[in-house]
């Protein structure tokens, strides 16, 4: 089987980013876009650049801006509904994971029938929709340039992974100026999230030598500029280097897939409303030192990308070296240090085993677990 290397038909990075998807808009047959982001970023004066360009070009606009962290089905309803009544033939997303996903589950429904909860999983989206644009404003989630987007089921409390190429933006946008009144908390959850899916590319049972190189890379640069990122906000070089560090692990997860820290991440997601990037650093080092058991040489390389010294090393100690480095950076951004800081207590993890199991992400883990497994996982990131 081949392997498929999965990218947007075009990606804009650097100062002036929005300008130019802009530009590329206007030469499209598109007369009315719908914007989808929420009322922080809208209030935050962050859609100012866009919509000057948008007015200069003659693109006309509506806004919604009813979305809010982990977005759920009956929020890309209400979206498809609005889509349609005011007349809309294209997509523009403007913020971080959240506005970006729903715009993908929101233009799915528009070119698709039935309702977003049958499309969890994998290769169920049979029409790409209508043109996207996705403008990233954090440097975490990738989902401006990935096949997947994360819906939460609230009847079921389950968050819904959908993958499928089909979803992924015509345009990516990362343009470094929009993310420098990103909140210190916000920059570390998306750091963390994107160091996530950097380390669960490498390792997970889809990697390749395509994207090998790119999750590595992404390793390094976080681990050398999320601090930076984190306590100078402003630091435009800092905010640069992580838009394009999350860009290179979307890179590698978006086609070599992800694994457990995902599949056990969305369940405190879902059920108790929390930051995904945080629920991933805290999940991250305790699944790292499980999985290094069977594949020890791959964290010898993750140490190294995070600077550390592995020359008198054997590779299980590579691994833990590797592990430590993950917990430190962690602790260093300001992430908690376990789910009981965010209120969780031990009669909830019992119900997310099952669900953990289940998720999309959890095949492409390079060691399997049994539900045992999971719930010591879950006790140890408590």
């Amino acid at each position: 089987m081949s392997f498929a290397l999965n990218m947007p038909k075009l990606s804009l990075s650097g100062s002036g980013a929005v300008a130019d998807a802009v530009a590329h808009l206007k030469k499209q047959p598109v007369k009315k876009a719908l914007i989808v982001t929420d009322k922080t970023l809208l209030e935050l004066g962050v859609l100012n650049a866009l919509l000057a360009e948008l007015d200069k070009t003659g693109v006309a606009s509506y806004l919604f801006d009813d979305v809010m962290p982990n977005p759920t089905a009956r929020l890309v309803r209400k979206g498809v509904e609005v889509y349609q009544r005011e007349g809309c033939d294209c997509f523009i997303a403007v913020g971080g994971g959240s506005p970006v996903d729903a715009a993908k589950a929101i233009r799915i429904m528009a070119s698709n029938d039935g309702d977003i909860c049958d499309y969890n999983g994998i290769g169920k989206v049979q029409n790409s929709g209508a043109y996207f644009i996705a403008i990233n404003t954090t440097a975490g989630t990738a989902a401006e340039m990935t096949s997947n987007s994360v819906i939460t089921d609230e009847d079921n409390k389950v968050k819904m992974v959908i993958i499928d190429p089909k979803q992924i933006p015509d345009i990516a946008v990362n343009d470094p100026e929009l993310m420098t009144d990103l909140p210190a908390s916000v920059t570390a959850a998306t750091g963390m999230d994107a160091l996530t899916h950097a380390i669960e590319a490498y390792v997970s049972v889809g990697a390749h030598t395509l994207t090998d190189h790119s999750a590595l890379e992404s390793i390094r640069i976080i681990s050398q500029w999320l601090p930076v990122a984190v306590e100078q906000g402003e630091n435009l070089m800092a905010r640069d280097k992580m838009a394009c560090a999350q860009f290179l692990a979307g890179m590698a997860f978006n086609s070599a897939g992800l694994g457990l820290v995902h599949a056990m991440a969305h369940q405190p997601g879902a059920t108790h409303d929390l930051p995904h990037g945080v629920c991933n650093a805290i999940l991250l080092p305790h699944i790292c030192a499980f999985n290094a058991a069977e594949n020890p040489e791959k964290f010898r390389a993750i140490a190294e990308a995070m600077g550390g010294d592995t020359l008198r090393l054997n590779d299980a100690e590579a691994a833990k070296l590797a592990v430590s480095l993950i917990k430190k950076l962690s602790d260093q951004v300001g992430i908690p240090s376990g789910f009981g800081k965010l209120g969780v207590k031990e009669e909830a993890l019992g119900r997310w085993i099952e669900k953990a199991l289940n998720d999309p992400c959890y095949g492409g883990n390079s060691r399997s677990a049994t539900a045992e497994d999971i719930y010591e996982l879950y006790k140890q990131a408590l």
